[in-house]
């Protein structure tokens, strides 16, 4: 997969603001992106070194629509917690 494809936007939320306190930072991601590829598109974007990735896969939800109670599923994202490695930060969370 290329680089370019797997970071797909932060997460900032309250709880991914309070992470940040901890070096966490929280991206949606390509749903068949791996850890290795985070990595490596984490290292290349924001020039910091990551110490470790974690995934997340959120499963979708169903959901009804009309009156005929047809039924989808929507909301499936797969989310990436990379924490970095002591001095590093990453700027453009800064001031969120």
């Amino acid at each position: 997969m290329n680089v370019f494809k797997v970071l797909r936007k932060p997460v900032v939320t309250e709880k991914s603001t309070l992470l940040q306190d901890s070096r966490k930072y929280v991206f949606e991601i390509h749903p068949n992106a791996t850890k290795s590829q985070v990595r490596e598109a984490v290292e290349r974007y924001f020039e910091v070194n990551v110490a470790s990735v974690n995934t997340i896969k959120i499963k979708p939800e169903t959901r009804r629509f009309g009156g005929s109670g047809r039924r989808s599923k929507v909301g499936a994202v797969k989310k990436a917690v990379v924490t970095l490695k002591p001095g590093e930060t990453i700027q453009i969370f800064e001031g969120a």
